[in-house]
């Protein structure tokens, strides 16, 4: 079990773009840049934030067969967190997190992004 975890704090995101606030927006985005990265979605789920008037901002999560895509969004902050991580079971999907990590920053474009990059990997001993 070896993977590659990657998050991403992400300041000073425009407030208006449609994908900080609508949940419909920020659900293709994601879908898109999964498939574009060549990873394989299996379920999703995108909520919005009440009250629905203000800039409420929404939490959203796919589920790929490769492990995971979260993305949470303050757009009275202007800023968004990202979660991929991708286990490297059978192959190695690091350059496709990297890949999806990429898309969504250029479509957020963040003044200020710190990213980092976590290996992980257990150890291989049998139970006892």
């Amino acid at each position: 079990m070896q993977g590659l975890h990657l998050t991403a704090d992400l300041h000073g995101v425009e407030p208006a773009l449609a994908v900080m606030r609508d949940a419909d927006a920020l659900a293709t985005l994601c879908r898109d840049a999964v498939t574009r990265s060549g990873l394989t979605g299996v379920a999703e789920l995108f909520h919005r934030f009440a009250p629905k008037e203000e800039q409420s901002g929404i939490t959203g999560v796919v589920l790929l067969a490769e492990s995971h895509l979260a993305v949470h969004t303050w757009p009275e902050l202007g800023g968004v967190t990202l979660d991929v991580y991708v286990c490297n079971y059978g192959a190695d999907n690091s350059a496709k997190a990297e890949a999806l990590l990429d898309a969504l920053l250029k479509a957020f474009a963040p003044r200020e992004t710190e990213v980092q990059r976590l290996s992980r990997a257990a150890a291989s001993t049998p139970a006892v």
